[in-house]
């Protein structure tokens, strides 16, 4: 592969980006990997160390910053920490395979400005600001406080909609999956 592509898909919080990137390595396994991020948060209980995210530290994330191990990384929330390990993208060209990134839209737009002749961008839209509190309710991970927190956010992160190459509108998943699948066959099918 001559040239190194990276394909990011990002959201806010709820919008659906999980299930679409799961639905896309489905549906393109011998061309795309995951890349697991890294993260200072706890493990949720179905996750996995090193497959859902390679939990740490805020001392070994730290340390990882100092010795520019990341390709973009981020103060999400107070004191929680994700980033992008450049050894995960290494990891994934090594196979042959595209790296697929389930990040943050500020991190998206940091990775887009590294890579701008060799990444595609997706931004996942939620149909509106309230069905996405109410995704994040129905979860049953989360307290009121850090709903209100998230649902801030996201409406802070939706003005960046424009700064990715398509925007996907998650009103209904199944078309949402379609959609992203049709842009990602063209975009690693082409040199």
């Amino acid at each position: 592969m001559s040239l190194k592509k990276i394909i990011i898909i990002t959201a806010p919080s709820g919008a659906g980006k999980t299930s679409i990137t799961r639905y896309l390595l489905n549906r393109f396994p011998d061309q795309l990997a995951f890349s697991v991020s890294a993260a200072t948060r706890k493990p949720r209980y179905f996750e996995q160390d090193g497959i859902d995210y390679h939990f740490m530290s805020a001392d070994a994330f730290r340390q990882k910053i100092q010795h520019e191990e990341f390709i973009e990384w981020e103060m999400v929330y107070e004191g929680k920490y994700y980033g992008t390990l450049k050894s995960e993208l290494h990891r994934i060209w090594n196979q042959g395979k595209v790296p697929l990134l389930d990040i943050d839209v500020k991190g998206a737009i940091h990775v887009q400005q590294q890579f701008p002749g060799s990444s595609l961008s997706l931004f996942v839209e939620p149909p509106s600001v309230d069905e996405l509190r109410r995704r994040l309710q129905s979860r049953g991970t989360e307290t009121e406080e850090s709903i209100q927190a998230r649902v801030s956010k996201a409406s802070y992160e939706i003005s960046f909609r424009d700064h990715f190459n398509h925007v996907i509108v998650n009103d209904v998943l199944a078309e949402a999956c379609a959609k992203a699948e049709d842009i990602i066959r063209e975009f690693i099918t082409h040199p």
